[in-house]
């Protein structure tokens, strides 16, 4: 054991048990961070424990157990890194578990079985998971909360098989075994119900897919509460739409406000929207690193957390702002410092696709067995436009904008130029010599580009590496499955040989 990135052996940790051996040895400096880190968790996780609502909530919903593993979860990404990639990844994944808990919180207090706070419930609007919460910038006195993210999005996230149960409840009521477990599990989640009754109305958009849509329509039957569903354009890439997509944001706002009694805020919008374009600017500084031959906010630093300050966050919350700046500080460090990601850097690639909900730090895999570097990831490539922050008719037009760029949706909708065209574009800025192509099994959405792909890739020189997996569901695709396609092709078609050994072959089924 040393000091230095990949002096162990990290697929000895795994033993087929639910943790690991012990912890990660990164010299005295790193673990002891890395160690206090940890202790800000449980910290983090006791205070959560300590409220009598969400004791309640954890007896009262199956899926609460899956959050007990938070301490592991962040381990998993965080694991191998050293210096100022380990500093950003806590920055980043610790505030996620920061603000999940705040939201369960919320959730429970609200929810009539558990602590029945009936002004609270009254003050928030219930999204769907992949709905932009920018609109609610305009309600400074409401809430929003994305009702499946807790239940479903995180769950599998933290835990491979956090949302099994509610996949098979789905089958058991006729639902084919062979679509998306996505919207089967929420749409388990509805029959179990499972899901808090809160809100004074919901808003739901025309998500990525039909199984969504269906969904979304079954499970607002379940709420029982006003609905309204923003229809935005699939072809989001035409000038022709754009008023129309400002129009359907224009009624969304109109139906909140009839819902809640409340007016929209210009004055709190234009503030709100002013920090998220100081995040989108530190975002790009995070883009322009990872062109260089220096990147330091890459892979797991990256795929979850701009999901988490695109799309949840929004501009409303300053720990966001504050988190974002610090690890732009880390990351010109590094930069300067010249620090590696990795023991070895091989390849530099581009993650295309969505990637398997039970495996996001598969990224961090790559670049530790192999040292293929995660640099972006299609979920994270979503808009990066600077926002109005005075003109009314224009911030209409970019809602309009960010709910047709929202995650999952800007490049599975709109047709060829962004689902395949702008993947080259990338590989060409950011040198990318090699992508990593997530298949989800379940999913119609991107499956008639596969030959396109593959010989677009070939003229370009661009190695193509498929990675087939189930989404929230590892029986179809286990990790070990995702893990043995990278190395079935970099052994024989690439002829290399791993960094680490030890990552090849280990069994994580039972692992959370």
């Amino acid at each position: 054991m040393s000091t230095a990135m990949g002096s162990e052996r990290l697929g000895n940790f795994y033993t087929g048990g639910k943790t690991r051996t012990r912890r990660e040895w990164r010299g005295l400096k790193d673990t002891w961070y890395d160690y206090t880190r940890w202790l800000f968790i449980w910290k983090t996780m006791i205070k959560f424990a300590t409220n009598p609502n969400n004791v309640r909530g954890m007896f009262r919903y199956r899926w609460m157990a899956n959050y007990l593993v938070a301490p592991d979860f962040v381990d998993r990404h965080t694991e191998g890194l050293r210096g100022p990639q380990l500093r950003i990844a806590h920055q980043e994944f610790d505030l996620i578990v920061e603000h999940m808990c705040d939201t369960i919180s919320t959730l429970f207090k609200a929810d009539p079985l558990i602590g029945n706070d009936e002004r609270l419930s009254k003050s928030i609007v219930v999204f769907d998971e992949n709905m932009m919460s920018h609109i609610m910038n305009g309600f400074p006195n409401l809430r929003m909360i994305c009702i499946e993210i807790p239940p479903i999005y995180t769950s599998s996230t933290m835990c491979q098989d956090g949302v099994l149960h509610y996949i098979d409840v789905s089958q058991s009521y006729g639902i084919p075994g062979d679509v998306c477990p996505m919207p089967s599990a929420e749409l388990g989640v509805a029959i179990e119900d499972d899901y808090p009754h809160i809100g004074a109305c919901m808003v739901q958009c025309n998500t990525t897919c039909d199984g969504s849509l269906m969904a979304n329509g079954l499970e607002a039957r379940r709420f029982k509460i006003p609905t309204f569903q923003l229809a935005v354009p699939i072809r989001h890439t035409q000038d022709s739409v754009q008023e129309y997509a400002a129009d359907e944001v224009k009624n969304a706002v109109r139906f909140i406000e009839e819902q809640t009694g409340e007016r929209f805020d210009w004055d709190n919008y234009f503030k709100c929207m002013d920090i998220f374009n100081q995040e989108t600017k530190q975002m790009l500084e995070w883009l322009d690193l990872s062109r260089s031959p220096y990147p330091q906010v890459i892979g797991n630093n990256v795929a979850l957390y701009r999901d988490a300050t695109y799309q949840v966050a929004g501009g409303r919350d300053a720990r966001f702002l504050e988190a974002d700046e610090e690890i732009t500080r880390l990351a010109v460090e590094g930069y300067k410092a010249k620090a590696l990601c990795a023991p070895e850097v091989r390849h530099r690639a581009i993650l295309w696709g969505v990637q398997a909900q039970y495996y996001t730090a598969f990224p961090l895999w790559l670049q530790n067995c192999w040292g293929i570097l995660p640099l972006i990831d299609m979920l994270s490539l979503t808009s990066t436009r600077i926002f109005s922050i005075d003109d009314r008719d224009q911030a209409m037009l970019d809602m309009a904008h960010l709910y047709q760029n929202m995650t999952m949706r800007n490049r599975s909708n709109g047709g060829y130029e962004v689902g395949v065209n702008d993947l080259w574009r990338f590989c060409e800025s950011f040198k990318a010599d090699m992508v990593i192509m997530y298949e989800h099994i379940g999913c119609k959405a991107m499956a008639g580009y596969h030959g396109i792909f593959e010989e677009q890739a070939r003229e370009r020189g661009i190695k193509m590496v498929w990675v087939t997996h189930g989404l929230m569901d590892p029986r179809a695709a286990s990790r070990k499955d995702m893990r043995n396609d990278v190395s079935r092709y970099m052994h024989t078609v690439l002829g290399e040989e791993a960094l680490d050994a030890s990552l090849e072959d280990f069994d994580d089924s039972n692992a959370w």
